[in-house]
């Protein structure tokens, strides 16, 4: 009895993920969307199609020159929405693959089930950020992990998660 109580207090919480591809996507542009850089570089491309629709409208410009801009614009919103997000999720395995994962006091685990086990403390963690479907939790700015929503079982598990989440790793 003793040794389940301590168990309890242990393991906060153990959820089965899989991932279904077309919220892994939009995750996936959630986190390109929320840099800086790609924001900026958005917003340019933005502003100079605009830029170019203006001075083609006033026959400052040939609709060659409108129409290459045109399909530069065209070209930067489909590598960001769905190239790009494509491709990513084309070669990780992770995504593919159905694991546990344990939120503890002090640590966050992976265990693939065929002896593969991967733990992070928390600190390790850089920042959080949640979306529609996920809670990424930040490695680096580059390095991520998306813990699915729709892994807990009820509204209450996903608050007891979100809140665990928040108070160990700094949000976005």
């Amino acid at each position: 009895m003793f040794k389940l109580f301590f168990l309890y207090l242990h393991i906060v919480m153990q959820v089965k993920v899989s991932y279904q591809k077309s919220q892994v996507l939009q995750a996936l542009r959630y986190h390109f969307i929320s840099k800086r850089e790609i924001k900026l570089m958005i917003i340019l491309v933005n502003v100079f199609a605009l830029f170019a629709a203006a001075l083609f409208f006033y026959k400052k410009v040939t609709p060659l020159a409108f129409l290459i801009s045109s399909f530069l614009w065209i070209l930067s919103m489909l590598a960001f929405f769905w190239w790009l997000p494509a491709a990513i999720y084309k070669k990780s395995n992770t995504f593919k693959d159905t694991f546990n994962v344990s939120l503890e006091e002090n640590h966050f685990f992976i265990d693939s089930g065929r002896g593969s086990t991967k733990t992070w403390a928390w600190r390790e963690f850089s920042e959080m950020m949640e979306t529609p479907h996920f809670f990424h939790l930040y490695f680096s700015p580059r390095s991520f992990f998306l813990l699915p929503k729709n892994v807990f079982h009820n509204s209450d598990e996903l608050h007891e998660a979100r809140v665990l989440l928040k108070a160990k790793i700094p949000s976005k």
